[in-house]
């Protein structure tokens, strides 16, 4: 027996809803995964540690946007995570870039480096580890001799 047009039709738009809906919750459930993570939240308290990036942002309220996943500076795996944290103030807006280095042995994440890119081009270093000074120091000296 076949099945009229019609209830083909209703099928496919709900199948469509249903699917659409459940890709659209996947990728916010991801987001939200993302700003749970230490690499996140520690390179958030940085920035929020830091009252001449505030003042610029105009923060307080700091309004801490959801991360584009499809953005090519958003990178995490097994040793390196760098993403791009969409921020804004009252007074200006911009991207927080990131750079954690995982410790093998604690299995900790360890922040490298932070800085704010304003949209108006403005550069701002929130944050930068010790280790990431002595390395390029270390790659300078070597470069002189």
């Amino acid at each position: 027996m076949p099945v009229p047009l019609k209830n083909l039709q209703q099928m496919a738009l709900y199948l469509g809803v249903v699917s659409g809906g459940g890709c659209a919750l996947m990728y916010y459930y991801m987001q939200k995964t993302f700003a749970k993570k230490e690499y996140y939240l520690s390179a958030l308290e940085k920035l929020n540690s830091h009252s001449e990036a505030l003042e610029i942002l105009g923060a307080p309220p700091l309004r801490v946007h959801n991360l584009r996943l499809t953005d090519r500076n958003n990178h995490v795996d097994q040793s390196t995570a760098q993403i791009k944290i969409p921020v804004s103030g009252t007074l200006s807006a911009g991207h927080l870039y990131t750079t954690s280095v995982r410790d093998q042995i604690n299995k900790r994440w360890c922040l490298q480096e932070v800085i704010l890119k304003l949209n108006n081009g403005q550069r701002i270093p929130i944050h930068e580890s010790n280790m990431a000074a002595e390395d390029e120091q270390e790659m300078h000296m070597s470069n002189t001799f």
